[in-house]
């Protein structure tokens, strides 16, 4: 968090860079788009809340379980391939 000191070291560098007409128009352009992010956080927020509470966990009882493969036959070395 800034204390008032550095507030005011910073408004008085943006009044310097900006000049006193531009301004207010720079802060409400910055306000815009601090509101924006805000809103596209909270609703990327809600969409995850909600994707968590729609998603309801498989009991292991209901999985079939895989029975593992069984080889076919073994695979005996050979000459390396060429390969170009």
């Amino acid at each position: 968090m800034l204390s008032i000191p550095d507030m005011a070291i910073l408004g008085v560098l943006a009044l310097l860079v900006f000049g006193e007409k531009k301004l207010p128009g720079v802060m409400r352009q910055a306000g815009r788009m601090m509101r924006d992010v805000q809103n596209t956080s909270q609703s990327f927020l809600r969409e995850m809340d909600r994707a968590a509470d729609t998603t309801e966990p498989v009991p292991p009882e209901s999985i079939e379980p895989i029975e593992p493969l069984e080889p076919s036959e073994p695979i005996a070395p050979g000459p390396p391939k060429d390969v170009t």
